[in-house]
């Protein structure tokens, strides 16, 4: 088994223009007051019909209701505040990405054999990788993110578990969102148990900020929090609005949830511009772009969130899921411009952002009869922000000569591991409060050191 915890490569200049994020940080503060309820104004009192700068607490407290105006569109972000100037962003890959795809193993002697007609072509050939190091290489598709890794600003784990064995898309899902390694009943998310320990000892503890559809897992929990969606359908006519309004205003429930959702789209629109009208985009890989523009517009605001968890489906590729073009070329391309405006939408911000991209487990490392791959177990995650010590691989790797079930790659590193290390040095949570409350059936597991700056 190969150690991959080799120093990061020479760094490149930022794609970004905003340097390295060397030196030191301040501790996160975890003493910043706590946010009050949402009070129940008039649905549409005299002054707010134009948009104002909002402040901080306005945005945690009038966002909170603006469930009562979600649209339908995917693919989705979700927002909490947290009591640190430093950004952390989840990004959850739904149904499984083919990790020796995004990130193949080039300098593997069996790599072409064992992966037939879905073998890439090697650094250097037309349509071929990008190089990241002697053994691994980068999909062409990601070429969007690969100045980052030139930067050292990204960095991948690979041969990632998440603690589980299991090829149901549901049952890893509910895992690798709740951070349990066996289905308990619990049902919290390991994000959300994260930004309770981040929170004050005493007063209001409700920092989340509801700005759209269901929330994922990941995020449900004690501290609440709602999913942001761009909008997609038709706008309704003000004097829907008002005669809605003025309907509901005496009503204890809806009321103030609409009253909140009303002044919630003003603030919006004064973060998003013009971005606010362009919807979705679709349903395809495309869609993810814009989401990700948004959603790092809305986490550069001053006044805005800093904890995100967006999601991004469309990699259970079982039929065709091709090489260098075709199904997952096409995803992997829609992730990786995803993430570059992601970045460039926060600005001076990113030197203070982490982003994790992980999936429920991997694929096959042979092609199947339809052209795709079928449901394996481990796969890759990524790290990426300017705040990340990347230009590098970490983890182990096992090699292709002896597979899972001589059928998948074997797991090396449990992604938890990860996931505790970018808590601990970069959101300030101590290993103990990590053990016992964040991954509670994973106390022997040690954080992994050294993922981001110092």
């Amino acid at each position: 088994m190969l150690k991959r915890d080799q120093s990061p490569a020479p760094a490149q200049p930022s794609p970004s223009g905003r340097g390295q994020g060397e030196g030191s940080r301040p501790a996160p503060d975890v003493n910043a007051n706590a946010i009050p309820p949402s009070p129940h104004p008039d649905p549409l009192p005299e002054g707010e019909r134009t948009v104002r700068r909002p402040t901080r607490r306005r945005f945690l407290t009038l966002l909170a209701g603006s469930a009562a105006l979600s649209s339908f569109g995917l693919p989705r972000a979700v927002f909490a505040a947290a009591p640190t100037e430093r950004r952390f962003i989840v990004v959850l890959l739904r149904g499984a990405l083919d990790g020796l795809a995004a990130v193949p193993p080039l300098g593997e002697r069996r790599y072409a054999e064992l992966r037939g007609s879905l073998a890439l072509p090697p650094v250097g050939e037309a349509d071929g990788c990008l190089k990241l190091d002697g053994m691994f290489a980068l999909n062409p598709a990601l070429a969007a993110i690969h100045p980052y890794y030139q930067s050292g600003e990204l960095l991948f784990v690979h041969a990632a578990g998440n603690g589980y064995r299991t090829r149901s898309h549901f049952d890893a899902q509910d895992l690798m969102e709740s951070g349990l390694g066996a289905k308990t009943g619990q049902s919290d998310g390991w994000l959300n148990r994260a930004l309770a320990a981040m929170q004050p000892a005493t007063g209001d503890r409700r920092l989340g900020i509801a700005v759209g559809g269901a929330v994922p897992l990941v995020l449900r929990g004690k501290v609440a929090v709602a999913s942001w969606e761009p909008p997609g359908l038709k706008q309704a006519a003000p004097e829907f609005i008002q005669i809605l309004s003025r309907l509901y205003a005496s009503d204890q429930l809806l009321g103030p949830a609409l009253a909140d959702g009303l002044r919630a789209q003003n603030m919006s629109s004064a973060v998003l511009g013009e971005d606010m009208a362009k919807g979705p985009q679709g349903f395809g890989p495309k869609s993810f772009q814009p989401l990700a523009a948004s959603a790092g517009k809305l986490l550069a605001a001053a006044d805005g969130p800093r904890i995100a968890a967006l999601e991004m489906g469309g990699w259970d590729t079982h039929v065709g899921q091709g090489s260098v073009a075709g199904r997952l070329a096409q995803n992997l391309a829609g992730l990786g411009e995803g993430l570059q405006a992601l970045a460039e939408a926060l600005g001076p911000a990113w030197q203070q952002t982490v982003v994790v991209a992980v999936t429920e487990f991997g694929r096959t490392v042979a092609v199947n009869g339809s052209g795709g791959t079928d449901h394996g177990t481990a796969s890759v995650a990524m790290v990426l922000g300017g705040a990340v010590r990347g230009g590098r691989l970490r983890g182990d790797w096992p090699g292709l000569d002896r597979l899972e079930e001589n059928r998948d790659l074997r797991a090396a590193t449990d992604a938890r591991s990860v996931l505790k290390g970018l808590l601990r040095d970069h959101l300030g949570i101590d290993a103990a409060t990590l053990d016992r409350k964040v991954f509670p059936d994973a106390p022997g597991l040690k954080p992994m050191d050294g993922l981001v700056r110092a």
